[in-house]
């Protein structure tokens, strides 16, 4: 099987089990892999990511311009922003899952740092999460405001929408989103008790064994 079909077919695999865990509802949410010829495969607008078609994602060439399948999603400026920051991202998840969503509209969050450190994936998968102010839905602003961050941070909360996450490949990027989910459904959970996150010491010790600055 040549490398696109096969990443065709691992988009549409991801996709789906994210939908069937309730990751991503309806035709929120999108994937995208970026392709050994420089090129990407992203989901297309308006599509349930429970039912994608491998023939019918987007395939851009090198240059950005569309090739084939359907019209890509309308936030594929997100995607774009994260690969032009960071040469080692090769997959990006973009999900408007509920916990993090919720989180992202909490009014005493730290915009620098938007989760405590409360377990050690989550540090080792995400590290810092910064938020991005909120811009409408398709706003140009909003590809700006995540590219400034985008070189310093794979992982970053859209402030009343969700999450945009990078990875080396399409499961990490998986993996560090779901991370990132679960931490926030703690974070939710634990509102109004006493926390005991990890020390600035343990941080560190984490962030030097998982090679991230």
């Amino acid at each position: 099987m040549s490398e696109i079909n096969r990443t065709r077919d691992e988009i549409c695999r991801v996709g789906a089990s994210l939908f069937d865990r309730g990751l991503t509802a309806g035709s929120s949410g999108n994937i995208s892999v970026r392709l050994s010829d420089g090129g990407w495969l992203m989901t297309p607008t308006n599509a349930s990511m429970g039912a994608l078609e491998p023939t019918r994602l987007s395939l851009f060439d090198a240059t950005g311009r569309l090739v084939s399948g359907d019209k890509p999603t309308k936030e594929a400026f997100l995607h774009f922003s994260m690969y032009g920051e960071r040469a080692d991202a090769a997959a990006v998840v973009h999900l408007h899952s509920s916990h993090a969503t919720a989180v992202s509209i909490l009014r005493d969050i730290d915009p620098a740092d938007v989760l405590p450190a409360l377990t050690a994936y989550y540090v080792m998968r995400v590290g810092r999460l910064p938020l991005v102010p909120y811009f409408a839905p398709g706003d140009l602003d909003l590809a700006h405001a995540v590219k400034a961050l985008a070189s310093k941070h794979h992982a970053v909360l859209l402030a009343n929408h969700g999450p945009v996450v990078a990875g080396t490949s399409l499961a990490n990027a998986q993996y560090a989103t779901e991370e990132l989910e679960e931490t926030a459904k703690l974070f939710l959970m634990l509102q109004n008790h006493a926390l005991r996150p990890l020390t600035p010491e343990q941080v560190a010790d984490l962030r030097a064994r998982s090679n991230l600055s």
